[in-house]
């Protein structure tokens, strides 16, 4: 038993994909992804994408970086080991920020590649889903989820109209383990 969950609208140009985008639009079909082989300028407002917000999460992380660096430095220095070296003050920060500043970027390189991962659930190991294997070859691709757009027949036609190359039916398989 299989069912239709995408319909897959494959284009050759950019600007094609980009009147497909309209045309479905203009129609209030809800469009589910597009994959490119390359970046396109402006697509986001076009499909309605908010700015990300991985900017905040790296200054969090920094921060914290910062953070543990200033804490640990301290309590080596002036708390758990203190170090009494001609009169010179046990805490000195100036010494202490290139210790800092590395201990910032270790955080934050960690922290966003962690922050990838569960952003885009590509973690080590897990298959990627792959709607259109020539998406990322020389295809730009719109994928329309096929439950919540009932007219099939409608967003055909609107495809091809728009220029589509070719319009497919992505199927769920369900699998039986008798």
């Amino acid at each position: 038993m299989s069912d239709i969950k995408y319909i897959l609208g494959s284009f050759g140009d950019p600007d094609e994909m980009m009147h497909g985008i309209e045309k479905l639009q203009e129609n209030n079909i809800s469009i589910f992804d597009v994959y490119t082989p390359m970046p396109i300028h402006g697509i986001e407002a076009k499909l309605g994408i908010k700015r990300s917000r991985i900017d905040i999460a790296a200054f969090c992380f920094g921060i914290t970086g910062t953070c543990c660096a200033f804490a640990l430095i301290y309590f080596c220095a002036v708390i758990d080991w203190r170090v009494n070296i001609g009169g010179k003050p046990s805490f000195a920060l100036p010494d202490f920020i290139p210790i800092m500043f590395e201990l910032t970027v270790l955080f934050c390189a960690f922290g966003m590649v962690l922050t990838y991962y569960a952003s885009t659930h590509l973690f080590p190991g897990r298959a990627p889903r792959v709607m259109d294997l020539r998406a990322t070859d020389d295809r730009f691709v719109i994928a329309i989820d096929a439950k919540d757009n009932a007219a099939h027949t409608v967003i055909d036609g609107l495809l091809k109209d728009a220029g589509a190359l070719e319009v497919k039916y992505n199927e769920r398989k369900y699998i039986s383990y008798e």
